[in-house]
């Protein structure tokens, strides 16, 4: 896999995009975003301390129902980086990385599709280290923060793209999340409703169990909150 270390860049997500045609697995690194993407349209904060990268893969034969795969794989590779430097990170369906309760990092995928299989993959990650985090202290953590010494961002990059390219499983990404057989509060359009998170399907989708009736949610569709001020 070629991997290309730049400076600063708008996206690492548009950045890597320059190798579509190329048929070859890409990782780009960033020193600093001035343009990073969250999900949802949101933006990303991207100053210089943290670890941004996008990743390209391309694929032969990959059924797109299994797509979300791409994401527990993603949300993996950032958990075993922070267990790497003795931090414990839970998962928050359906890719957000929680370290004690405060956010890790931001994953943002974006496929390409064909024939009913996924052909390439371009995997954003962003992971808190060093990088100043003001004003969202209540909701953001450092990964130097969180070991409680400070850490270089260049060994937890080295970290996250070795564990990018180890394989995992389903059960790998169950294993960090923790939520499931709890009550928590689903906002669907202008409703929110408390129900019980039974489990997570392997097409991605969350089935929830509300007065006693079971239903599949899409992350694309709902908002999940596991404690107030989510």
């Amino acid at each position: 896999m070629r991997i290309e270390q730049i400076s600063v860049t708008d996206s690492t997500n548009e950045y890597v995009k320059r190798y579509l045609g190329g048929g070859e697995d890409v990782i780009v690194c960033a020193r600093r975003q001035t343009g990073g993407k969250g999900t949802k349209g949101r933006s990303f904060s991207s100053c210089e301390g943290g670890v941004y990268l996008s990743v390209l893969n391309f694929y032969r034969d990959f059924p797109a129902e299994h797509a979300f795969r791409i994401m527990t794989h993603s949300a993996v590779a950032v958990c075993r980086t922070a267990c790497a430097f003795g931090v414990s990170p839970q998962i928050k369906w359906a890719n957000d990385v929680y370290v004690n309760g405060k956010k890790l990092c931001g994953i943002l995928i974006e496929n390409g599709f064909g024939g009913g299989k996924v052909l390439w993959s371009i995997t954003g990650i962003g992971v808190n280290v060093n990088n100043p985090l003001d004003g969202l202290e209540n909701i953001a953590i450092g990964l130097s923060q969180a070991a409680g010494r400070t850490l270089s961002e260049d060994a937890v990059r080295e970290e996250l793209i070795a564990n990018l390219q180890k394989s995992d499983s389903f059960d790998d990404y169950l294993s960090f999340v923790s939520f499931l057989g709890t009550e928590v509060t689903i906002v669907e359009g202008e409703r929110s409703y408390r129900a019980v998170a039974r489990r997570i399907l392997e097409d991605g989708r969350l089935e929830v169990e509300e007065r006693g009736n079971l239903r599949a949610l899409s992350a694309a569709e709902i908002k999940l909150k596991l404690r107030e001020g989510d």
